[in-house]
């Protein structure tokens, strides 16, 4: 059994929150998706792992991906969801199971869309980049991916949002020489080796790059620290994990360069990295949307998946229902009229 996609996107969506769907958990969710589209004889059905693909083949002039992910971050004692006033909370209400809930209705509503569209519904976006859903789909078969044009469902609070940064995480890597507590002047405290290290990322000023037309917001933040042996060891290692988003006028090999020398000096380890995206909004294809959509375009201030359809040679824009300043966030909510006129604005440009 699967979901009844013939309720109100809104209802859909608050449906679809219940069902917990953390990174690497999204099985549950992955079956009720592929129960109700292989319910739709309009669609060809496949799927991959806890990825959901459908398709139509009309045999239109031209096929446009919308996709979106199905996984969440941790639930932080938000679920089950809950409606108060014009908004629905729960964990992955923005980010992005409204969207979710959108692409679905699309999927069950357009039986002869004026495009041939392909509806991917991929697991484990919100982890480390290699175990990306999207990213084996484009590895395992890259046919299902094969597209003009493609709409990722981010939450951009119903404004398309063009390109986006690409993200890196390094180990800066403080060393000292471990001794007794009680005799510490016979080491070296790593642990207290950091504070130029901090003092470096309390200092920096990002860049603010245009970008085709668009700013873009860059950031370098320590996100962890990682240090200590035992409550009576100097320590002689200490780690700070750092988390580098820039915008898309630089490779990752780049953005490497550029954070081994801001900490020049120290042992940096690099652990992580995808590129960013650059907007393509004067693409044709990219064009006729943005002008069935309307509003002005604004930066993508995160990494998404555009930047793997970017690599495939195909345009793509970040387009949903969700504010992503919410995103991840223990009261995270969407607006359900902003899902309403996603879904509205999504049928006029395929309808």
């Amino acid at each position: 059994m699967g979901l009844d996609l013939t309720q109100r996107a809104d209802v859909l969506a608050a449906q679809i929150v219940d069902v917990e769907s953390v990174s690497g958990g999204e099985r549950e969710l992955a079956d009720l998706i592929e129960a109700s589209l292989r319910d739709l004889r309009h669609l060809e059905v496949m799927r991959d792992g806890n990825a959901v693909v459908a398709r139509t083949s009309l045999g239109r002039s031209e096929r446009v991906v919308v996709a979106g992910h199905i996984d969440t971050v941790p639930v932080a004692g938000n679920l089950p969801s809950r409606v108060e006033g014009d908004r629905l909370y729960g964990c992955g209400t923005s980010d992005m199971k409204s969207a979710v809930a959108v692409a679905l209705r699309l999927a069950a509503t357009l039986t002869a869309p004026s495009r041939d569209v392909t509806y991917i519904f991929y697991d484990c976006e919100e982890i480390e980049a290699e175990r990306n859903g999207l990213r084996r789909l484009s590895r395992r078969h890259p046919d299902w991916l094969r597209a003009d044009f493609a709409v990722l469902m981010e939450p951009t609070d119903g404004l398309i949002e063009g390109g986006c940064q690409g993200t890196l995480r390094a180990e800066i890597v403080s060393r000292g020489v471990r001794a007794h507590s009680a005799r510490s002047w016979l080491g070296v405290n790593a642990v207290h080796g950091i504070e130029p290290i901090l003092s470096t990322l309390n200092a920096y000023r990002a860049r603010q790059p245009v970008v085709d037309g668009l700013t873009y917001r860059e950031g370098l933040n320590a996100v962890g620290v990682r240090g200590g042996v035992a409550g009576n060891v100097i320590p002689d290692e200490c780690v700070v994990t750092v988390n580098y988003r820039f915008a898309p006028d630089r490779d990752l090999a780049q953005a490497q360069r550029h954070v081994a020398e801001v900490f020049a000096g120290y042992e940096v380890r690099f652990t992580d990295g995808a590129p960013g995206a650059r907007p393509g909004l004067t693409h044709p294809a990219a064009a006729a949307f943005t002008a069935a959509v309307g509003g002005a375009p604004r930066a993508k201030l995160g990494w998404t998946d555009v930047a793997l359809f970017s690599t495939l040679g195909i345009p793509a824009v970040n387009y949903g229902p969700g504010d992503p300043n919410l995103a991840h966030q223990r009261d995270e909510y969407v607006v359900i009229d902003k899902i309403a006129e996603c879904e509205r604005a999504m049928l006029d440009w395929l309808g």
